[in-house]
């Protein structure tokens, strides 16, 4: 990837700070007046600063036009989800691209979409590399201390922002005694703070609406009578188990089909579920739930540019925390860095309008009829299981990729690596694992 982690938090800062600009005049523009953009009280974006460090991340070997479009594309999802969970938290919207064609929801639209492409392409090709020499020249301890003081900054910020906006800031008092480093600061002070930091938020998004959020007494009932109802998390917890082992199952009867073999294609050392399904379907569900009753081809379209940019993310990822790549498609068609390529990206649509046409409405129905106590008490059992699951296979693969490069077993969880999941069972379990040298 080329950047360290400290040259990471740099660019994390410095794009926060440069969208909180390029927001912060774009309102006073619309508005004749300044307004703070931010959502925290400090001048940054997160949401810039974030999506352009998963960029960096992501996307580090792209150029061009497939730069261009993946960013859009992650981009624009950042954007869409972070619209929903918005109305889902404040039960606000905080922009609306109604008034602008080829927009969806009013959360996002054509001609932003390209905008976020075009700005990512620009700081992945221009800005990072300028960045990052300007980071090398400064002096180390002096930005190493910045840093921290920033990032201390930035986590008392969000807290307090967070408390100011979900209501409980009338009790400021009572919660600065949690936070006691900031035992000193008086309450008139925090009252201050919270009228300041209300009305901006309430001038910096003028298309902010507080929406319905009446239930009826009839849906109040079946929330505290029906286990997992409607798309809560306990039934996306379930959808991701279930997800998780019929993913794996259609992999390895995939496999047998089309190449005459049977083999593992869990993405765990425990049980057969291969968490790429299991996560992208929860998420899919998630995302798409209140557009179940769309068109068949709006679904598709959605499901492939997803599950595209999901399933590249899950092997860039894989390939930087352990070293290895589990699927490898240079031999195909089509194909972008062995990563994705576009018949699969297809499978991807076409798993999520059978998903969400077919197989979702069954399941629920399914889940939503196990006993409340005992589905809850199932949940965090199999929550337990998985992550005791995730951590041992985890601590598999890095031990493996420790005895690639030669390194002894020196600590107890080394050995215990070597003798439980040594390199014949791990090729047992993940048998297209490829190290990356």
């Amino acid at each position: 990837m080329g950047y360290s982690g400290y040259e990471i938090v740099w660019l994390f800062f410095v794009y926060s700070f440069l969208g909180w600009i390029f927001e912060t005049a774009a309102a006073a523009l619309r508005q004749k007046r300044f307004v703070n953009r931010g959502l925290v009280n400090a001048p940054l974006c997160l949401a810039y600063g974030s999506t352009a460090l998963v960029i960096t991340l992501l996307f580090y070997e792209l150029k061009g036009f497939w730069l261009f479009a993946g960013s859009m594309l992650l981009a624009t999802l950042v954007e869409w989800t972070l619209g929903h969970w918005i109305e889902l938290l404040y039960h606000e919207r905080w922009w609306n691209y109604s008034g602008i064609k080829l927009n969806l929801d009013g959360y996002i639209c054509l001609p932003a979409s390209i905008l976020w492409g075009v700005f990512s392409t620009a700081a992945v090709t221009w800005g990072n590399p300028f960045f990052a020499a300007v980071f090398q020249n400064l002096p180390r301890i002096p930005g190493k201390m910045l840093i921290w003081f920033l990032i201390c900054v930035l986590a008392a910020d969000i807290a307090a922002t967070l408390v100011i906006l979900s209501g409980r800031s009338k009790r400021i008092s009572q919660w600065q005694e949690v936070d006691s480093w900031l035992s000193g600061i008086s309450s008139e002070l925090g009252r201050r703070i919270y009228g300041w930091t209300d009305r901006r938020i309430r001038n910096a998004y003028p298309y902010a609406r507080q929406r319905e959020t009446a239930v009826s007494e009839k849906e109040k009932e079946a929330r505290s009578r029906v286990f997992a109802y409607g798309c809560s998390l306990y039934k996306l917890i379930w959808l991701l188990v279930i997800g998780a082992f019929l993913g794996d199952l259609v992999e390895t009867v995939f496999c047998r089909v089309t190449a005459g073999v049977w083999m593992s294609r869990s993405s765990v050392v425990w049980g057969p579920f291969s968490l790429v399904w299991g996560v992208g379907i929860a998420a899919a569900t998630r995302l798409l739930y209140r557009y179940r009753g769309s068109s068949d081809g709006f679904i598709f379209a959605v499901g492939t540019c997803l599950g595209g940019i999901y399933e590249y993310a899950c092997s860039v990822l894989s390939e930087l925390v352990f070293g290895k790549v589990f699927w490898d498609y240079s031999h195909m068609p089509f194909n972008l860095g062995g990563r994705i390529n576009l018949l699969y990206c297809f499978f991807w649509g076409i798993a999520a309008v059978v998903w969400i046409k077919k197989c979702y409405p069954v399941l629920s129905g399914w889940i939503e009829r196990i006993p409340v106590t005992a589905g809850k008490i199932l949940t965090w059992v199999m929550v337990l299981f998985f992550i005791c699951n995730i951590l041992v296979s985890g601590l598999a693969l890095i031990r493996s990729s420790q005895r690639a490069e030669g390194i002894p077993a020196r600590q107890e969880w080394q050995r215990v690596m070597d003798e439980t999941y040594g390199d014949e069972k791990l090729k047992e379990i993940y048998p297209n694992a490829i190290e990356v040298q």
